[in-house]
């Protein structure tokens, strides 16, 4: 009887395969890669050992624990400066992909129609899920191994098998847990939507209270998922017990997802989902206000989250002198001028950062109404007297306040906590000219997002390969001596680094004129051609 709910579970197994068949290893190659080019970089700019303490120095602070977690500062080789510095980030990397991979194959399916559709083939209630994460489990299990392999290979000195086994280990571990998490939240709403956000406020939680816990008793940290990363200490002492854990912990939530699964009906959630109002309000009369409805929840998350990001960011520019002191790595990431404080230095550097992550709401704002599309939802509206244009029109005017809403109460927070822990304050206008330097460069991406849903629906997702190349290009180019050019093909790269930079209307001007060409492209590819009725 228990064999029969597993019933095909291999069969789906192939089917997820084939369609995750380029976005699997597009995320890993992405985290291999930056994941093995750290190493050899921090080799190149901290060659001797005592280069490398007078950085773990740099590192006993609050702020810096609370970032990036413990670390082992009293033996800080090229291993333990790669744990302490990459590891926590590197895991969250995965868990988030994880939690799109898990979501998207749980209730994604669930809710376009395809269990429904698998249902009446044999195969057993829980074969799917089964599937499901058997695909995580391959995923990670690969992942683990190549970045274990592949650091050990790098042959750095302190960097051994067993603690390079360790790294990727860990991050398989996470990626697991996540997996996990997300299967029990695929249970426990009724939208993939719903089930990503949800298990995102438990990564994010995760790490709040990892950083809050290791600060004052690192003891507590235990009780953190991404604690248990940190833990591990490889290229040290080498504990696997988190490991261990991790283990544990993914095969009781997938339990629990079985048990949960078996419970509910398809298509509903064990949540009671809130009804809707028996009449609809006036603000749905319009394509912008059922386009604002349909994502008002989600916009509040991320405002949310974007205004404790800076927050978050703000509250290290107190210290920041002391930051920077003998920090190479650091210091080649800014520009020398000593014209310039140290905050006013760093500054641009921490604007890239917080404009890139709040260019990510955005762009899902507009990517909407692929979603809506797939759906078959797009036909209704179109079906009544709602041209094309003014439809994608909708969706742009909501993802364009989206940008500017997104963007101001990050800077916002990095100004309300810099404020408070600098001696002389910020300027609020200089700051919040400084960020919204940036909404140029959104409306680029906007526009390329637009061109891409007119032209190529299929290939949206190159939007978020775009992101990816402008965030490293922009971010890392100057560590790595990258050529500006390279930077020039990001809209991120044509924004004045104020105050390094002087401020100038030219290349604002340049970046709206790509903005509308890219616009204008799009509405007239989605004007011409064929809806997907779902």
């Amino acid at each position: 009887m228990v064999g029969t709910l597993f019933t095909g579970a291999g069969s789906l197994f192939s089917i997820g395969l084939k369609r995750e068949r380029i976005r699997i290893p597009l995320w890993m190659a992405g985290i291999t890669f930056f994941t093995l080019l750290v190493p050899g970089a921090f080799t190149e700019l901290y060659p001797s050992q005592n280069d490398r303490m007078g950085i773990a120095e740099t590192m006993r602070n609050p702020a810096m624990t609370a970032l990036i977690g413990p670390g082992n500062l009293d033996n800080y080789t090229i291993g333990a400066m790669t744990v302490h510095q990459m590891l926590l980030f590197t895991a969250l990397t995965v868990a988030f992909m994880n939690i799109l991979l898990m979501s998207r194959h749980t209730r994604g399916d669930e809710e376009e129609g395809r269990e429904e559709m698998l249902r009446a083939l044999p195969v057993g209630r829980l074969s799917h899920l089964q599937a499901s994460f058997m695909l995580a489990l391959v995923t990670n299990l690969l992942l683990a191994l190549i970045i274990g392999v592949g650091l050990y290979a790098l042959r750095i000195e302190g960097m051994f098998l067993e603690g390079s086994l360790l790294y990727g280990t860990a991050l398989g571990g996470i990626g697991l847990f996540f997996a996990g998490v997300t299967a029990i939240s695929a249970q426990l709403v009724e939208t993939s939507r719903g089930t990503a956000g949800l298990t995102i406020a438990v990564l994010l939680f995760s790490y709040l209270a990892r950083g809050m816990t290791d600060i004052n008793d690192q003891t507590w940290s235990w009780f953190s998922p991404l604690g248990w990363v940190t833990k591990t200490e490889a290229y040290t002492s080498n504990n696997w017990g988190p490991v261990l854990l991790m283990a544990i912990a993914a095969c009781l939530l997938l339990v629990a997802a079985y048990y949960l699964n078996a419970k509910r009906d398809i298509g509903t959630g064990l949540l009671p989902s809130k009804p809707g109002r028996a009449h609809a309000s006036w603000a749905l009369s319009s394509p912008v206000g059922l386009s604002l409805r349909l994502q008002r929840t989600g916009m509040a998350a991320w405002g949310v989250g974007l205004l404790v990001m800076g927050l978050s960011y703000g509250s290290v520019l107190g210290d920041l002198e002391g930051f920077f002191e003998g920090n190479e790595l650091l210091q080649q990431m800014l520009d020398e001028d000593d014209r310039l404080t140290i905050v006013e230095q760093f500054l641009p550097v921490l604007m890239v950062v917080v404009a890139i992550l709040s260019s990510i709401p955005p762009l899902l704002s507009m990517l909407k109404l692929t979603g809506e599309e797939r759906k078959g939802r797009v036909g209704h509206l179109l079906g009544r007297q709602i041209s094309r244009q003014k439809l994608m029109a909708s969706y742009l005017m909501v993802a364009a306040v989206n940008a500017f809403v997104m963007l101001s109460l990050a800077v916002i927070g990095l100004w309300v906590a810099g404020n408070a822990v600098m001696e002389e304050g910020l300027s609020f206008w200089f700051l919040y000219g400084a960020g919204m330097a940036y909404y140029p460069a959104f409306l680029v991406m906007l526009g390329l997002t637009m061109l891409l849903i007119g032209v190529l629906p299929n290939y949206t997702k190159l939007v978020w390969l775009y992101l990816a190349y402008s965030f490293m290009i922009v971010y890392w180019g100057g560590l790595f001596d990258l050529s500006d050019w390279a930077g020039k093909l990001s809209p991120y790269g044509h924004v004045p680094q104020v105050p390094i930079d002087e401020w100038t209307v030219l290349p604002v001007i340049v970046l709206i004129v790509c903005a509308v060409i890219l616009a204008v492209g799009g509405f007239i590819g989605y004007a011409k051609r064929d809806i997907d009725a779902g």
